[in-house]
């Protein structure tokens, strides 16, 4: 990518597809937006371009890419394939473009405490990457498999329709509770009616929560 071509790109600022970190020197956060864009629909990450746009570049750029693929194959898991591309920029300075396609082998995982195995898998909403969910990360399986999703249309699921009639969203406590079932069950069938392209998740830092799909 030439200098002027990056400009533009900087110009579009942080998005679903495009993050910007000023330095490598937390790799932690460079690995967690990595994950993001290849559990969700690919991105590109910019090292050396600051929050408010400006291109400022890395002046040892052989040291920040060393500690960046170094963390990439000892942190993430499974493997994630990736595209690495340096764009000479002004003052003997290079900003670092990290390519991330979006993966087959969802859900990808940070490695947080590898001799406890803690780790955790991330999504891309928005300008954000945000911790998945058990239920996003059961989609996240559930999309890898290519099948057809069937399901039984019960009493649950038509408490849940008709609640999602009249307040459009709902959360997986929040179906347990009106329908009188267990969380472990309600979390299912959510997860199912999502595969089943009934419904739609929306990721949410806080708790996530479940509207019908429109009909096209």
């Amino acid at each position: 990518m030439e200098y002027r071509a990056l400009k533009e790109l900087v110009k579009q600022g942080e998005g679903t597809y495009l993050e910007f970190k000023l330095k490598s020197n937390h790799p932690e956060r460079i690995i967690r937006e990595i994950v993001a864009f290849a559990n969700t629909e690919g991105g590109k990450l910019l090292i050396g371009i600051g929050d408010d746009k400006s291109i400022q570049g890395l002046k040892h750029i052989d040291e920040d890419e060393f500690l960046i693929v170094r963390a990439i194959e000892k942190y993430c898991t499974p493997a994630i394939e990736y595209r690495l591309e340096r764009i000479p920029i002004p003052g003997e300075r290079d900003v670092l473009l990290i390519d991330v396609p979006e993966s087959p082998l969802k859900p990808h995982y940070v490695v947080v405490d590898p001799v406890n195995d803690i780790k955790r898998a991330y999504v891309r909403v928005l300008d954000k990457s945000l911790q998945a969910s058990k239920e996003v990360r059961e989609i996240l399986k559930g999309e890898r498999i290519s099948r057809n999703i069937r399901f039984s249309y019960g009493d649950k699921e038509r408490t849940l329709m008709h609640h999602l009639d009249q307040h459009e969203r709902i959360t997986v406590d929040g179906f347990a509770s009106i329908a009188g079932i267990p969380r472990k069950m309600a979390s299912r069938t959510l997860v199912l009616l999502v595969l089943a392209n009934v419904l739609e998740i929306h990721p949410n830092e806080m708790v996530d929560h479940f509207t019908a799909r429109p009909v096209v």
